[in-house]
């Protein structure tokens, strides 16, 4: 029981740090009403583990503190990725094309508002929901599948687990 406690504590800080990572070295692409935030295709992760959850969560807070965002975009913008993070969650049992749905959804509804009332962006809201809905299709969409396919083939990933061949074994 310890075991498993420490395993889903390891993820999650493993997956915000990545997430915090990836976001400060993309920061040209992960801030602003046209953004694609390479980091969010780690909001596929709850489709393998429940650790993904908070740990999206703590990387987009802090990935955001880092970058210099505005308080409501801190608190909202990490709350869309952990609406969506959750949601990824509670589908992982369902077709995996569903996976990607909920963060495009939570991002695409809640962080054009952050750039209208956080940032003064006089853009119309519908046309914000778009590019943040278009660029997170590209990092959950694209990136999150592609990273899907990459953990389903090779599920020990997530456990630290090197697949022995059967080649290698002899």
């Amino acid at each position: 029981m310890e075991n498993k406690k420490i395993v889903f504590l390891t993820q999650a800080a493993m997956i915000a740090a990545i997430y915090v990572v990836l976001t400060v070295v993309f920061a040209p692409f992960s801030f602003s009403e046209i953004q694609v935030r390479i980091s969010e295709a780690l909001t596929i992760l709850p489709a393998f583990t429940p650790a993904a959850v908070p740990g999206l969560f703590v990387g987009c807070l802090l990935g955001n503190i880092l970058g210099g965002a505005a308080v409501p975009d801190i608190i909202f913008g990490s709350l869309a990725t952990l609406i969506g993070a959750f949601f990824t969650w509670k589908l992982r049992d369902k077709h995996p094309l569903l996976a990607p749905v909920p963060p495009i959804a939570a991002n695409a509804l809640i962080v054009p508002f952050v750039l209208r009332y956080a940032y003064g962006v006089t853009l119309p809201i519908p046309l914000m929901m778009l590019t943040v809905g278009i660029g997170e299709v590209i990092s959950c969409g694209v990136l999150g599948m592609l990273l899907y396919t990459l953990i389903n083939r090779n599920p020990g990933i997530l456990q630290g687990k090197k697949e022995i061949k059967k080649k290698d074994a002899a």
